[in-house]
């Protein structure tokens, strides 16, 4: 049921009307975030999102709020997904330009998961094309892989608050145990160095060409990586100034 206006705290209204106001003066921008797994493209892109007014496509959760929502095309991904199919790069690309669609979206966008080939970059293009859009930047996370094995199998987790550790970076006061509860700490599934292999084996195989299409279409910035993330924020500043 929507909230009527009076019920809504000044503040609330006041905050929301100066943010529309910032964001007035922002430039439009439609931006994909490229990099191999733990390289950052996570903690950056909540960043970017707040200070360009974007709204935030991650394929994986479009597709899941386009099937719960049982749209046409969030039907057709869920029979593909019910006979173990991959779900078509058209329906992928349906899917976002669904999702550009809406207020949150006017100001631009940040891709996230996608493209992660060559022919998903063409059809994304294509379908920006009949909207008289286009991609304005690609953000390549850069980084060695050695070092995103000491990042990502050092990470621990505290399951309920979602708190996470690493062992060399952020280590927890008592090693295994969660700072505020003493509860112990688990490691994702995921987040180990075959699991790791396998995932930047298909990122080198399949999303590499991806960086170089985009690098000859000259909208492609290289940022380090492996940095801190306050160093490699103000790499994103730099390169979405230029």
């Amino acid at each position: 049921m929507a909230t009527a206006l009076e019920d809504i705290p000044s503040v609330d209204i006041m905050t929301e009307l100066l943010r529309r106001f910032k964001c007035s003066s922002k430039p439009d921008k439609r931006l994909i975030l490229v990099g191999p797994p733990g390289s950052g493209k996570g903690t950056q892109s909540p960043i970017i999102k707040d200070d360009y007014c974007l709204c935030h496509l991650a394929t994986g959760d479009m597709l899941r709020a386009a099937v719960a929502a049982k749209t046409p095309l969030g039907i057709k991904a869920k029979e593909a997904m019910e006979k173990g199919e991959l779900v078509s790069d058209d329906l992928v690309v349906g899917i976002i330009d669904e999702a550009m669609k809406k207020q949150s979206c006017q100001k631009g966008f940040i891709l996230e998961g996608f493209p992660r080939t060559v022919v998903q970059a063409q059809k994304l293009d294509e379908m920006l094309e009949k909207q008289g859009a286009r991609i304005d930047k690609v953000l390549n996370f850069a980084i060695d892989d050695s070092i995103l094995e000491e990042r990502i199998t050092g990470r621990w987790i505290h399951p309920s608050s979602g708190r996470t550790y690493h062992t060399k970076f952020a280590p927890s006061k008592v090693p295994g145990f969660d700072d505020v509860t003493g509860e112990p700490l688990i490691q994702r599934k995921d987040d180990t160095a075959e699991v790791l292999k396998s995932r930047l084996e298909a990122f080198h195989k399949q999303t590499e060409p991806v960086i170089d299409y985009y690098s000859r279409k000259g909208i492609l910035s290289h940022l380090h990586a492996e940095k801190p993330a306050k160093e490699v924020s103000v790499e994103v500043q730099k390169a979405l100034s230029s």
